[in-house]
């Protein structure tokens, strides 16, 4: 195939898939009616992601229709952003987030606090992870590999939720709950 088929099949490809977001976005926009604009918009829309099949193989035709569907919707879209006025500000808050809770500062609930956020929720990770790698159906090197990609995204999250809760002795409660599930499960079946 030549370069300039190709330049012409990707233009074809590019007016289909532009024809066809604006008839969608017309049905979109629309009150009444919408049933025509709709279906000549999915009609061009899948006109335009099966032809190219044909005009340029199977496997990259429709990967470039997609590809350049997506490109142009996105454009199309993007060409009716408005920027509008931010709205006045509501008395009383200051921003989306919401203040952290107000907590008296004793000297056990900042050193239990440290250790749920660090080594204590490291430990339930941990055992979440090593439950997986246990547990888990496949073989044994994926299930490793989950298992340990489980290990920062847990701890993070237990790092998350210990600093944010209210209730220090839940979090402890569900912590340390989890590292002995965790870690007995895995002690029951070993590692196969």
């Amino acid at each position: 195939m030549s370069d300039a088929t190709f330049l012409g099949v990707t233009a074809a490809i590019a007016a289909g898939s532009l024809a066809g977001t604006w008839s969608l976005r017309r049905a979109w926009r629309l009150k009444g009616s919408k049933g025509r604009w709709r279906w000549r918009g999915l009609a061009l829309l899948g006109a335009t992601l099966l032809w190219p099949a044909w005009a340029l193989g199977e496997a990259r035709g429709p990967f470039i229709a997609v590809t350049l569907l997506s490109v142009v919707a996105l454009g199309l879209v993007a060409s009716g952003y408005t920027l509008r006025p931010a709205r006045a500000r509501r008395a009383g808050r200051e921003s989306l987030a919401p203040e952290p809770a107000k907590r008296a500062a004793s000297a056990w609930r900042i050193v239990l606090r440290w250790s749920l956020a660090g080594p204590i929720g490291m430990v339930a990770a941990m055992g979440l992870g090593t439950g997986y790698a246990v547990w888990a159906p496949g073989e044994i090197q994926t299930r490793l590999l989950i298992g340990g990609l489980i290990v920062p995204l847990a701890w993070g999250s237990a790092m998350a939720w210990t600093l944010a809760d209210r209730r220090i002795l839940r979090a402890t409660a569900v912590l340390v709950g989890t590292a002995i599930i965790g870690f007995g499960a895995a002690m029951l079946k070993g590692l196969t």
